[in-house]
Formats: structure tokens, sequence, C-alpha cells
């Protein structure tokens, strides 16, 4: 049985990627238009850089080998994280267009560090529910129990 991991969906990544090139196209193809020219231009370069991201942080979390921990991916590289370094890992709901969305929360605190680090994911991250991933997580003994955090 393979290790689990999750990211952002090939699909979507590449649904993206061919519309920051549409949009690109577009805005060569407004000459008369300068100032449609710049917005279209701005968004065809702000989609390529969502795709260049995702594609760069695949797969953006994942457990290590033997449960032994989890591993994130972020744009300075890879973050391992041993099974000690769990603080706390949670759902979290957040409003978002009248719903609430589930986030996936992980608190990490680092060797040598008196400060937890923060981690959020939701589905565009994960490419999946964070409450399946979470549930994913506690099955594998990857989800530290409540502490009191007084």
């Amino acid at each position: 049985m393979h290790d689990p991991q999750w990211s952002t969906p090939t699909a979507a990544l590449t649904a993206t990627g061919i519309g920051g090139v549409a949009m690109a196209l577009a805005a060569v193809a407004l000459p008369a238009d300068p100032a449609g020219r710049l917005l279209i231009g701005l968004a065809a370069l702000g989609l390529l850089v969502v795709t260049a991201l995702g594609a760069r942080q695949r797969p953006r979390l994942a457990v290590l080998d033997g449960n032994r921990g989890i591993t994130f991916r972020r744009l300075r590289g890879r973050l391992d994280v041993d099974r000690s370094e769990l603080r706390r890992v949670r759902i979290v709901r957040y409003p978002r267009f009248g719903r609430r969305v589930p986030m996936l929360e992980i608190d990490v605190r680092p060797p040598g560090s008196d400060d937890d680090r923060l981690l959020v994911f939701g589905r565009w991250d994960l490419g999946a529910d964070p409450t399946t991933v979470f549930e994913a997580l506690n099955a594998r003994g990857l989800v530290p129990p409540e502490r009191d955090r007084t």
C-alpha cells in the first residue's frame, strides 16, 4: 500500500495554464485597446503564475514512509515534519461566499523553536475535501490528541 499524498488536481492546473495562454493571445490580439490589453495581460500573467506555483508544489501534502510524519511542499522546497513536531491538526470552518468552508490547519513546532508554525490547506491545495484528508491523517495516527493550550 502506498503512502497517501494530496495536491492540486492536474486537470485544474492544465485549465489555468490553457486559460493563461488563451488570455495572453487575446491581449496580443487587441491592438486598438491599450487598457484592455493591459488588464487581459495581467490576468493572463496571474493565471500562469498560479499554474506554475501549483505545479512546483506537488505533492502539497504527503504522509512520510511508515507514518513517521508528514511532508509539505512549499515555494522554498520540501519540509519534512516528524510525528513529534505536530502540535495540532484540525478542521476549521471559515465563512466564504455565504457558507462555511472546511480548511485543514496544522500547527508544527520545529526542533529548537519556541513558536508554532501554522499551515492552512484548502480544497484547491489538497485536491480533496480537507475533512477527508484529516480523517486519513487521523487513521494513520498523525493527529495529536487535543490538549489544554492555556
